[in-house]
């Protein structure tokens, strides 16, 4: 007589007759209410950074915040990306092409200064060049000993200071390290107001600029000097705006229009451009100072992404404040960030190539 056969499978849960199948797997599902948050979050990110962007097109630092946003532009929109992502990965399709957008404009507005990259002009490599170190001290009341050390190390033919105290200059003085720098134009300044020029090379016309605000507060900005180097003379300018904090930010827009101002007048064509200009191509009036002539010398060689600020922070400097401009008649070859001691910003140390000017 013919049985049926029963099959016994022996596992933890028991016997499975054969010919059943086991019951299918749950998916663990994120709970709806934490969904819904996540998707909300989402929302309001590009909601915020999309009006962000259309600020910067319709009202480019018109008020405080956004110049601090624009100042940002490297990174402010980040979170888009990660919204980007997310969305996509979970298929919420409107919400994914709402970041997408925000992620296209911070490439539009980043895109020119990472393509201004281009390889170093041909003349340049038999031009006469002029090594520049420059530094925000940071109101130091000492001449920290790094910058000794590194002024040493770096054997540059111009220092430019920001930020230097009276102190902080006697601190140098005797260290001995202005003993090499004949030249000097020293306006030293308690706060972040003081300027310092040596030079190997000769200096003249010497001459601090200062913003007068509200018809009784004044603020140095800007230092002007000739520098005579083999090729010729040279425009110097070496610049620190205030922070466009809020107390300031009026003073930082009008310093920078100062600045571009002084530009269009001395012209650009062997002008050398140097300081914390407390702004990045994201602002308005640094935007307006490069349209004028001048080329940033880090972007041209590739660093765009070269970050001065902050220095000795918790999180690595996430924007480029400090900057080296050049003129048509100038270039910079090389350009190098090094740490900055005792100071929230790292600092620069620029090889500038100088073109002769052909005889008439």
């Amino acid at each position: 007589m013919a049985h049926g056969t029963l099959m016994i499978v022996r596992g933890t849960s028991g016997a499975i007759e054969a010919g059943e199948s086991s019951p299918p797997l749950r998916r663990r599902r994120v709970p709806s209410a934490v969904r819904v948050s996540l998707i909300t979050v989402g929302w309001l990110i590009v909601a915020v950074l999309g009006l962000v962007a259309l600020l910067r097109l319709v009202a480019w630092d018109s008020v405080e915040p956004l110049i601090v946003l624009n100042a940002l532009t490297f990174v402010v929109y980040l979170p888009a990306w990660v919204v980007a992502a997310a969305a996509l990965i979970t298929r919420r399709w409107w919400l994914a092409a709402a970041a997408a957008l925000i992620v296209a404009a911070q490439l539009v507005f980043v895109m020119p200064e990472l393509s201004a990259a281009a390889p170093v002009p041909a003349w340049a490599g038999h031009a006469p060049s002029v090594r520049v170190f420059d530094a925000n001290v940071d109101k130091s009341f000492q001449f920290q000993p790094g910058y000794v050390r590194a002024i040493e190390q770096d054997h540059p033919d111009l220092v430019t200071l920001e930020e230097l105290t009276p102190p902080a200059l006697r601190s140098m003085t005797a260290a001995g390290v202005l003993a090499s720098f004949p030249y000097r134009c020293a306006a030293p300044a308690f706060g972040a107001d003081g300027f310092l020029i040596a030079s190997r090379l000769r200096l003249t016309g010497c001459q601090v600029q200062i913003e007068i605000w509200n018809g009784d507060v004044w603020t140095p900005y800007m230092v002007e000097a000739t520098l005579w180097t083999s090729a010729g003379p040279v425009t110097l300018r070496v610049v620190h705006t205030l922070a466009p904090f809020p107390a300031s930010w009026r003073e930082w827009t009008g310093a920078l229009a100062d600045v571009g101002r002084s530009v269009r007048a001395s012209g650009t064509n062997a002008m050398l451009m140097v300081g914390d200009f407390n702004a990045t191509w994201g602002n308005k009036g640094f935007a307006a100072i490069l349209h004028d002539g001048l080329t940033d010398g880090a972007a041209a060689r590739g660093k765009a992404i070269g970050m001065t600020w902050p220095n000795g922070a918790v999180v690595p400097p996430f924007i480029r404040i400090d900057h080296v401009l050049t003129g048509a008649r100038l270039a910079v070859t090389g350009i190098a960030t090094g740490p900055g001691f005792g100071s929230d910003h790292r600092y620069l140390v620029a090889t500038v190539a100088i073109r002769t000017r052909a005889p008439r």
